[in-house]
């Protein structure tokens, strides 16, 4: 009995070894870098998370360029790397012609929808919930009712924080202001940080008391703006409270670390599914954060009202606009 047991036990270590050894994951990142401390940088802590846990090793790639984007995904699907994540709404026409050639890699799209493709899972998000709390901190916060925003690359995924952090600053301050500017038209919108500063001392010039930045590694520089002006600023994506450490007022999380560990984990524990996957306030896929960096500047009045205003939204008393619906902003 003992020594089928043993064998028993044996097999079992066997299989999920080669269940491991079947796993070969990657990440490929977005424009602005890996360390852009926002979008890329949680996308790489969240396949760092998955390695610690696993002791799993797994490939990543920063490109430099767009014409680099299929050429990494062949690259990594003909080396047998799977699954493959990708950082970013701008490889879905990538990634639609390399998975077709690659049907038995499975490939997961973070920030876009990608249908009809069997081996594709899309990871999206309900930015404008996150943004909404934020505005609400934002307003409360603002004594002279202005506040300002500044985001990356002028495209309707961005002008959808924009809209959500109106909708959440005009619910406390119904006469207040948000001035809104974006660094660019290209790609180079998410790596300025000289240019997210210029824009960050206009709106703070203008009479904004809170800048909140939805712009990639830009927006390294408007944190450091607003810091220097002795006004505060809001992060974005990944926890950015101690870049500049209580004159941040929050930061609107974005779990792309997530998105990339499930990813990863799913295919792990032959759990991959090739959905849709749309994560707001009730699936903990947005929030803002809150930690010893800014815990002096959110007041318990200020809490008591970012927690009343996730709860509306999650029972659907409160509707937060969707700028992806019909590109129009009603706040």
């Amino acid at each position: 009995m003992k020594k089928i047991l043993l064998t028993l036990m044996a097999t079992a270590s066997m299989a999920a070894s080669a269940l491991a050894a079947d796993v070969k994951p990657a990440l490929i990142y977005d424009l602005g870098g890996k360390f852009d401390k926002s979008f890329n940088e949680a996308a790489f802590n969240g396949a760092e998370k998955f390695k610690a846990e696993t002791g799993i090793e797994y490939r990543e790639f920063e490109i430099a360029n767009d014409a680099q984007r299929e050429q990494a995904l062949r690259k990594f699907a003909g080396d047998g790397n799977n699954p493959i994540v990708v950082a970013g709404f701008s490889w879905a026409a990538a990634l639609e012609k390399v998975a077709a050639e690659y049907p038995d890699t499975k490939f997961s799209i973070i920030d876009m929808v990608v249908v009809g493709k069997p081996n594709i899972k899309s990871i999206v998000f309900k930015e404008q919930e996150g943004s909404y709390l934020a505005g609400v901190m934002a307003a409360m916060a603002a004594k002279s009712k202005k506040a300002g925003f500044v985001g990356g690359m002028d495209i309707p995924l961005i002008h959808k924080f924009a809209c959500g952090f109106v909708g959440g600053f005009k619910s406390v301050a119904k006469d207040g202001e948000v001035l809104q500017a974006y660094t660019g038209t290209d790609y180079t919108a998410w790596n300025d940080p000289v240019k997210g500063g210029e824009i960050t001392k206009s709106q703070i010039a203008q009479g904004a008391d809170v800048v909140y930045h939805a712009a990639g590694g830009t927006g390294v520089g408007v944190l450091q703006a607003a810091a220097e002006a002795n006004k505060l600023g809001i992060g974005v994506d990944s926890n950015q409270n101690g870049l500049q450490p209580g004159k941040v007022l929050t930061s609107m999380l974005k779990r792309v670390d997530v998105a990339v560990y499930s990813s990863f984990m799913d295919a792990k524990n032959d759990k991959f599914v090739a959905d849709i996957q749309n994560l707001g306030l009730k699936e903990d896929g947005v929030g803002v954060a809150l930690d010893d960096n800014n815990k002096a500047l959110v007041s318990p009045e200020m809490l008591a009202a970012v927690d009343k205003a996730k709860a509306d939204i999650i029972a659907g008393t409160v509707q937060v606009h969707d700028y992806m619906s019909d590109e129009k902003c009603p706040y």
